[in-house]
C-alpha cells in the first residue's frame, strides 16, 4: 500500500491546477503560502497543486491537504444554512458533499487514498 504523498494523492491532481501553481512559482509566489491559504479557503484542489510544489514532509503536506477539505466542509455547510434560511427548506446534498469532504479529510490523516465513490443518496 502506497503510503507516500505524491503516490496517494497524485491522482487527483488536475493539469490545470498544477499549470497554475508553477506559473506562479515561476512568477515568485512561495508555494507553501498558497498552499496554507488555499487550505484556509476551503479550495483542495489549488491546495494540492502547491503542496506537491514544496519540499515539506508528508505528514505535513496531509495535515494541510485535510484541513482543506475540512474548511471547504465548514464552508458548505454555513452555505446549507443561509440557504435553509433564506429558501425555507432544507439542502440536504450541500450537507452530503460537506460529510463527504469530512471522510476525506479523515482519509487524508489517516494516510489513506481519498474515496469518493458515489453512493444512493438517501433524502429524509
Amino acid at each position: 500500500m502506497p503510503t507516500d504523498f505524491a503516490e496517494l494523492y497524485s491522482r487527483l491532481l488536475k493539469d490545470v491546477f498544477i499549470e497554475q501553481a508553477r506559473k506562479q512559482m515561476e512568477d515568485g509566489a512561495d508555494a507553501l503560502t498558497l498552499a496554507d491559504a488555499y487550505a484556509e479557503q476551503g479550495k483542495p484542489e489549488f491546495a494540492l497543486a502547491y503542496l506537491f510544489l514544496t519540499d515539506l514532509s508528508d505528514d505535513a503536506k496531509r495535515d494541510i491537504f485535510a484541513r482543506s477539505y475540512e474548511r471547504r466542509a465548514v464552508l458548505s455547510e454555513e452555505k446549507a444554512e443561509s440557504f435553509d434560511r433564506q429558501f425555507n427548506r432544507p439542502f440536504p446534498l450541500i450537507k452530503l458533499e460537506a460529510q463527504k469532504d469530512r471522510t476525506a479529510a479523515q482519509q487524508i490523516r489517516q494516510g489513506k487514498r481519498v474515496r469518493r465513490e458515489a453512493k444512493p443518496l438517501r433524502v429524509n
